[in-house]
């Protein structure tokens, strides 16, 4: 009896670590079928044109909004619904669960790839500094910034030009913390910076629409590497992910991924030319 007793006990046991066990991938797999019954994603985005925007009526696009749309609708999930971001603000809200995913040029970084689940590589570009005409400091590096102790850069806070610059060694006192790019080309124009850096297609967008003609821009930024972002989802979610990275795939193959992006100015084959696993081991 004894022994017939343990036995029970221990398959019990056993059981329950069973259901434990399969607990999270079950909610995993479920995050697909919430977001039908949602009938939208919640992404988070930072109206940083091409990669995102927002329009005077609200509607969302740029090219990384446009990829998600397009994916989750053949997920079966019919829309998407944008709330802005400063870049430093994304992950901990996707961590929070108030966001579902993030599309908005979130380069991947390791440490970045620790943090998230994200899909294989969609958008890519490398870096560009906005400054005076004639470039009056030689700015054409971070490192250039870095030497010139009067030389103050704009960037948004908690993204990569902001820690491109401090890694090239500009203290943090001449690193400015900027919203939006408005703002940055208007501290620019003030002479309240001396340099405002963003990617590349970012840059040109923002300097095209000022048409100020004492603004120039300078890219690619020497000795700045060229990144690709990709959507993130949260840890947990990876069921998700790989159901979005089957759909874009797919749109990679067609060819219909590149006729979202190329108007935005942005590469296909750059973005097919390399793998979440390259970038995310990338030092």
């Amino acid at each position: 009896m004894k022994l017939r007793a343990w036995m029970a006990m221990a398959a019990g046991a056993t059981a329950l670590m069973a259901v434990a066990a399969a607990t999270p991938a079950s909610a995993d797999e479920n995050k697909l079928e919430e977001l039908k019954e949602q009938g939208y994603a919640r992404i988070a985005i930072a109206n940083e044109p091409p990669f995102t925007a927002v329009g005077a009526d609200g509607k969302v696009s740029g090219a990384a909004p446009d990829v998600a749309r397009e994916i989750f609708k053949r997920l079966g999930v019919p829309d998407v619904a944008a709330s802005i971001s400063e870049y430093g603000a994304m992950i901990p809200g996707l961590q929070a669960g108030r966001h579902d995913a993030i599309t908005a040029g979130l380069f991947m970084k390791p440490e970045r790839c620790a943090a998230v689940a994200y899909s294989q590589p969609i958008l890519c570009d490398a870096e560009a500094f906005a400054l005076k005409k004639g470039n009056p400091l030689k700015l054409n590096s971070y490192k250039d910034i870095a030497d010139n102790p009067d030389a103050k850069i704009g960037a948004p806070g908690g993204g990569t030009e902001e820690k491109l610059a401090l890694e090239a060694g500009v203290p943090r006192d001449r690193v400015i913390v900027v919203p939006d790019g408005q703002s940055g080309l208007k501290m620019l124009q003030d002479g309240r910076i001396d340099v405002y850096s963003l990617p590349v297609l970012s840059i040109h967008d923002l300097v095209t629409k000022a048409s100020d003609p004492n603004i120039e821009v300078v890219a690619p930024v020497e000795g700045a590497p060229v990144y690709c972002d990709g959507a993130a989802f949260r840890k947990g979610d990876e069921a998700l992910r790989d159901a979005f990275d089957v759909e874009l795939a797919k749109m990679k193959e067609s060819g219909e991924f590149a006729k979202i992006i190329e108007p935005y100015g942005f590469s296909a084959k750059a973005a097919m030319s390399t793998t979440r696993e390259k970038l995310c081991a990338a030092k």
